[in-house]
């Protein structure tokens, strides 16, 4: 009851003034994952409300028999992109371009006629005559998982499916040693990593956290 008074304080509100997340809410995921936090020997006295999915990224490669690759990725960034539906075409814009910083003294700084820095990857890579279009979404995350797709395609030899499936580690929110790791990774290894100053954050095998991914090759 404790996180569902938080939810209901953080996300409730007239439908008609506010979008409210009620699918969400309701969805048995987020019951999941709210769930999980309930510890029967121990009381949580710092009680915040959950949190909600954001944004949601699509990614496709496709070949066709000239062997002519698409590599292509649509993200829409926070809950419903822009908000715009193109008319007739059913698909909403998405919103990246407010992913500027205010402070003036950035680089990333909001100005006009001005790219805003983003996560979206679409990849190719070639060697000789094979060529390989690829991508892995979460944010953040990418270029650390695309980067782990090459060297398992290039130092290790695994073909697409093999090289996207390996287990991944990814940036943490908290930058420094942190790191955010699959429990798929060899116990052993995890142990070296930590012995070697590394704070882990384990997630479960195949976690949304490092990002899923395709890839086609001609």
């Amino acid at each position: 009851m404790k996180l569902a008074y938080a939810d209901v304080k953080s996300y409730d509100g007239d439908p008609k003034f506010s979008s409210i997340p009620v699918a969400e809410l309701l969805s048995q995921r987020f019951a999941q994952k709210r769930a999980a936090l309930i510890d029967p020997s121990k009381a949580n006295c710092t009680v915040a409300p959950g949190a909600l999915s954001g944004s949601d990224t699509t990614y496709l490669s496709v070949v066709d028999r000239d062997g002519n690759i698409i590599s292509f990725i649509q993200s829409n960034s926070d809950a419903f992109g822009s908000q715009v539906t193109v008319k007739g075409m059913g698909f909403v814009l998405q919103n990246r371009g407010a992913m500027f910083r205010l402070d003036p003294k950035a680089p990333n700084a909001l100005e006009g006629r001005k790219r805003p820095f983003h996560t979206i990857i679409p990849a190719f890579m070639e060697h000789g005559d094979q060529h390989i279009g690829f991508g892995i979404m979460g944010g953040l995350n990418q270029p650390l998982a695309h980067a782990q797709f090459v060297s398992n395609v290039v130092d290790y030899h695994m073909n697409i499916q093999a090289a996207m499936e390996e287990p991944r580690f990814t940036v943490n929110a908290k930058l420094g040693c942190n790191i955010v790791i699959e429990s798929r990774i060899p116990a052993s290894s995890l142990t070296t990593l930590t012995q070697s100053g590394h704070i882990l954050e384990v997630r479960k095998q195949y976690t949304t956290a490092m990002g899923a991914g395709s890839g086609c090759t001609s």
